[in-house]
């Protein structure tokens, strides 16, 4: 990237900042912000307050950690309104590439050592892969081919938490907060998109949001499509034959030969992605459904090389629908995995290094509007190129500095 086009980046961050500026209130939060998200998007190896205070002010890291430390932990501001403003200045460009196609249910983890930080606890964290103490955070995206933005984020409060007051006095968590399971908190949210307007998508869940009957049906009376991936005990009922209940698994191993089709959907890294597919029209049964349960799509999975089918959604799309429209609408969760990535490794979502309520949603909202510009900025980044620091100048760091906080907070 030439010299002209650094100065072009660094001056369209100067101007999305400039935006931020205008929702966030005092006057006196304004620089804090702007070097919290400068912060966020230069090379440090940890993005939590202490790194970034030396690497916006190098000349004076106590006072710039005290600074940021005010202003993410305890500042008032309101992370909704800053998330509205970042969905106003970024879903544009990214709408220029087609309109909004899926709204993406998802959660992440962030492993901690200790048991004080809100929402900590023994629980599984997909991170590790395996029941370990973290957080764990329910977001919804705004979604469509080309990029992806999360527009609603909540910190998940296990029972433990929720009922324990002096913890949860100490670390600041709001009384309208209660206890919910995962799946009501995505339900809030998608209820909550539905009020604001955003541009409508199907809903698309993994297995942890897909097996809640009474999300789906939360969905369907919100007026939503989805595609729920579903586990294969699943009972359902239809097909061909119309045989009764049965799981998923024993009607996609009674399907005829004929029944399958190998279906391209997109690009891979290496190669074109695809796999053999099938779809029949079935009503869902089982835990937690009802008698009216509407017939939908029962869509399955079987790649050539496995004995068995390895994935399997239930679907709301119309039943015109393409088959390979069918397939490629449910196959765009993955970009929610990408999201995440790229939040974790390119703007630290996951290096918050305090305990409180409000600093923990604070960190995640100036993340979100970081990475909110990088999406802006994807068609001006080279693919060979670092994704943050090219546009912005990296100060000097003190002789011998280094940050103390290295390892997760307790």
């Amino acid at each position: 990237m030439g010299k002209p086009q650094l100065r072009d980046s660094a001056g369209r961050f100067a101007s999305y900042l400039d935006g931020l500026a205008k929702v966030i209130g005092h006057a006196g939060r304004i620089g804090p912000m702007r070097d919290y998200c400068t912060g966020l998007l230069l090379p440090c190896e940890r993005k939590s307050v202490e790194p970034i205070a030396a690497a916006t002010a190098p000349e004076r890291v106590g006072a710039q950690h005290q600074a940021l430390l005010h202003f993410v932990a305890e500042g008032a501001w309101s992370d909704a309104v800053v998330l509205a403003k970042v969905r106003e200045m970024v879903l544009p460009k990214i709408e220029r590439h087609g309109a909004i196609e899926a709204w993406i249910i998802d959660d992440t983890s962030f492993p901690k050592h200790g048991a004080h930080s809100v929402g900590v606890t023994h629980q599984y964290c997909g991170q590790l892969g395996k029941q370990e103490n973290c957080q764990v955070v329910v977001s919804l995206s705004l979604a469509n081919h080309y990029a992806s933005l999360p527009a609603a984020y909540r910190l998940y409060l296990p029972k433990g938490w929720a009922e324990d007051r002096k913890r949860r006095r100490k670390a600041g968590v709001p009384d309208e907060i209660y206890f919910q399971t995962k799946p009501k908190i995505a339900l809030d949210q998608l209820a909550w998109a539905c009020a604001a307007g955003l541009p409508r998508g199907v809903v698309l869940m993994d297995q942890a949001y897909g097996t809640d009957a009474a999300l789906r049906r939360g969905a369907r009376d919100l007026g939503l499509d989805y595609s729920a991936a579903v586990p294969a005990r699943t009972l359902v009922e239809g097909g061909k034959g119309d045989q009764g209940k049965m799981t998923a698994q024993t009607l996609a191993l009674g399907l005829p030969k004929r029944a399958w089709q190998t279906i391209t959907w997109r690009e891979g890294s290496a190669e074109l992605l695809r796999s053999r597919f099938a779809r029949v029209r079935v009503n869902a049964r089982g835990e937690g459904c009802t008698p009216s349960e509407p017939e939908e799509w029962l869509l399955i999975e079987w790649p050539k090389r496995e004995t068995a089918p390895t994935k399997y959604w239930l679907s709301t799309l119309s039943m015109n629908i393409a088959f390979d429209a069918l397939v490629d609408i449910t196959m765009m969760r993955w970009r929610i995995e990408r999201d995440y990535q790229e939040l974790k490794q390119e703007v630290g979502l996951g290096h918050f290094e305090g305990r409180g309520w409000r600093g923990f949603h604070h960190h995640a909202t100036m993340c979100i509007a970081a990475y909110g510009f990088l999406i802006s900025e994807r068609g001006a980044i080279p693919p060979s190129e670092g994704r943050c620091e090219i546009f912005l100048p990296q100060p000097a760091l003190p002789a011998g500095w280094r940050p103390r906080g290295a390892a997760a907070a307790a």
